[in-house]
């Protein structure tokens, strides 16, 4: 299964470059990661939790970075075992670009699976592994940029609503 998106990050393309070769961000950023662990040059050894459908499982495998041309693009090839649930491996070939507001990531990413989840349909499969890529980006983005702020001001602007009363306290009359 093959994808490719961009996403538009208000971060310089330094602070991008260094989250993507983070263990504590791929942590916050991999969907169900419970570890990860390494660095750079030897790669990251992750634990993640995923629910396919009606399988669960938990993956342990390896993260590999290569390709690295600093702050300008990488290579990310991953591969996990799920044990009787079967195996995930795939790759992102992630590119970042100066923007007016911060950084343009843009990411082709290429997925297989194997096992008890390759039974599960190319459809369903194809819309997981498009949640996952989507999730990691959409992660990337928020501990780079902060949770949104909008709902906030739009709670605090909406001015108060007198407490309804409950349904015995009508019926009541109390």
């Amino acid at each position: 299964m093959h994808m490719s998106d961009q996403r538009e990050i208000a971060a310089p393309v330094a602070e991008v470059w260094a989250a993507l070769l983070s263990a504590d961000s791929l942590l916050q950023c991999v969907p169900g990661a419970k570890e990860v662990t390494g660095n750079v040059e030897e790669g990251f050894e992750a634990t993640v939790v995923q629910k396919v459908g009606p399988v669960k499982a938990t993956f342990k495998g390896k993260v590999i970075l290569s390709n690295l041309v600093e702050g300008e693009s990488l290579t990310l090839t991953g591969e996990g075992k799920g044990g009787a649930a079967g195996f995930a491996k795939g790759g992102a070939d992630v590119t970042l670009a100066p923007s007016e507001t911060g950084t343009l990531l843009s990411y082709e990413v290429d997925a297989k699976v194997g096992g008890k989840l390759a039974q599960l349909g190319s459809r369903l499969i194809d819309g997981f592994s498009k949640k996952m890529a989507d999730q990691f980006f959409t992660n990337l983005q928020t501990s780079l940029e902060g949770p949104v702020e909008e709902e906030v001001e739009t709670a605090e602007a909406a001015p108060e609503e007198p407490p309804k009363k409950s349904l015995l306290k009508r019926m009541t009359g109390g």
